[in-house]
């Protein structure tokens, strides 16, 4: 076997875990996603850092928790002062690129109107650069990398190394109107794009799905067809190299809007989509939170048009899905292709082939759709399948407890390299045998006010094997589910007299997890008491 050690990092968009052959889903097909898993070792119990784009992928990056790192919520670009994983990997000889969605800085330009302080009429506010506790100079243009306005200038590039990346093939946003070097690849092979893109321009728009719409940007033309031919291309050119690579091939599907191309569009029929359990929650156990967002939908309220969780009716949950199974077969004949480019180079088995997302989608359960501040499992709970050709007798799968916060050391351990000071993850290798075990802790600071809930609450989880706790800020209830018993998080035993001791357990718990989450780095610079 070969002395190089590649690395290929999958990563699709908003796609939970049980929307995958390999995971038990019958109906959607991923054969090849399927044929990685046998492979290597799936891991049933993956959790996010937090279930929304930015700051997860902030924590991919780093190994730190949202709370550490900076970025909270969308909206707050990665420090570039922050060290990734990726940079050390650079500096110790790999070639890196990145192709498909970024997300570590803004992708909308759109003025900020929710969640900003009040101010106090009677003070004076001080000096613009003295306003944040941080100095984080994340306004400067080298911040802007990723709008679409920037990418409006046909003369405009990325800087790099972009947070370790030598090269750089970006897509930006989601759907079939998304920007940067793809839509200069589609414009090189298109005449005009603009009669393409968008609802207006559809074939259809006939379906119940909220923001969907059957483009007519053909298949081979589509982002998912021009990340498949840039990840086969820089893979035959890397193959050349005696140095290692490390390659993150990052789809922006099967996230909303909903706008799988040609016959993927079509290829699975609402009629036949079977609802999911937890869609069935029992109207006499619904949580506050849960009891706001019903009541939109039975007011007539509800908008799963925009990026925030919204209720649905089953027409709409159906439509939905099917899409994004689309979607998802898309991704994965493309996944099929670029493993094939690979074997035919002879880089499988010198080649680690990671696959995950940054987070899930309710899609349907307990009657909600998109991603919000609620931590059912089919939000926080996504795939993970780790294929290491050098790892012999690797279990197929393990239900112990790990996350996305892993991914950053267990790729620098991959590669003979130590961690940097402050990752805060576990070795994945170590937590599929069973030497690591632990709990893991999910943060959300949400900016906007919804659910019933005021802005800028936050939202701290517990999760164990058996147990699913939640406490929110500003409200005397909280969440406490038994995922054993009650797997669809129907019946929470919060409030329980029978359960009190338990959860005061669980809290203690929490609290100790976040205690050993603290921050280790910076490292002392000189002697002191």
């Amino acid at each position: 076997m070969s002395t190089k050690k590649n690395v290929l990092l999958i990563i699709t968009d908003q796609h939970r875990a049980d929307h995958l052959g390999c995971y038990g889903n019958t109906v959607v097909r991923t054969p090849n996603i399927d044929a990685l898993a046998s492979k290597g070792t799936r891991f049933d119990k993956f959790y996010v850092a937090t279930p929304i784009c930015m700051p997860n992928r902030a924590t991919l990056m780093t190994g730190r928790m949202p709370s550490l790192h900076g970025v909270r919520h969308n909206g707050i670009p990665l420090s570039l002062d922050a060290t990734t994983f990726v940079e050390v990997l650079r500096e110790s000889g790999y070639h890196t690129a990145l192709v498909g969605k970024s997300h570590l800085q803004n992708i909308s330009g759109k003025p900020i109107k929710m969640g900003l302080p009040d101010p106090e009429p009677d003070l004076e506010v001080p000096p613009e650069d003295l306003r944040e506790a941080r100095r984080g100079n994340l306004h400067r243009p080298v911040y802007n990398q990723e709008l679409p306005k920037t990418w409006a200038d046909d003369s405009f590039d990325l800087t790099t190394p972009f947070y370790g990346f030598d090269h750089v093939s970006l897509v930006v946003g989601h759907g079939d109107g998304v920007t940067g070097h793809y839509r200069r690849w589609l414009q090189e092979r298109h005449p005009d794009p603009e009669t393409l893109i968008g609802p207006d321009n559809a074939f259809s728009t006939d379906t119940a799905c909220p923001q969907a719409w059957k483009t007519r940007v053909p298949e081979e033309l589509y982002s998912t067809s021009y990340i498949t031919d840039e990840t086969c291309r820089l893979v035959g050119e890397y193959a050349k190299s005696e140095s290692p690579f490390f390659l993150q091939c990052s789809f922006p599907d099967p996230h909303h809007p909903f706008t799988p191309p040609g016959r993927y569009w079509d290829m699975y029929d609402p009629d036949d989509v079977t609802l999911p359990d937890a869609f069935y929650h029992p109207e006499t156990e619904v949580p506050p939170h849960l009891a706001a967002l019903h009541a939109d939908l039975q007011a007539g309220r509800a908008d799963a048009t925009g990026n925030t969780v919204a209720g649905v009716t089953d027409q709409q949950a159906k439509a939905a899905i099917a899409l994004t199974y689309g979607s998802i077969t898309m991704i994965d004949d493309a996944i099929g292709h670029i493993l094939a480019t690979m074997t035919s180079l002879g880089l499988d088995d010198e080649t680690l082939v990671i696959f995950t997302s940054d987070h899930g989608d309710m899609m349907g359960d307990h009657k909600l759709l998109l991603k919000g501040a609620l931590h059912y499992q089919g939000l926080v709970r996504v795939p993970c399948i780790w294929a290491d050709p050098f790892q012999e007798n690797a279990p197929a799968s393990t239900s112990n407890l790990c996350g996305t916060l892993d991914l950053a050391p267990s790729i620098l351990s991959f590669a003979g390299i130590t961690p940097v000071n402050g990752m805060q993850g576990k070795y994945l290798s170590d937590i599929a045998s069973g030497v690591c075990e632990r709990q893991m802790v999910i943060e959300d600071n949400p900016r906007r006010a919804y659910m019933g809930l005021p802005s800028n609450f936050i939202v701290r989880t517990l999760m164990t094997n058996r147990w699913r706790l939640s406490l929110y800020s500003d409200v005397t209830w909280g969440e406490l589910y038994d995922l054993e018993d009650d797997p669809c998080e129907f019946h929470n035993l919060w409030h329980k007299e029978e359960y009190s001791d338990l959860r005061m357990m669980l809290v203690e718990q929490l609290l100790r997890s976040m205690m050993s989450l603290s921050d280790t780095s910076p490292l002392a610079t000189g002697h002191g008491p």
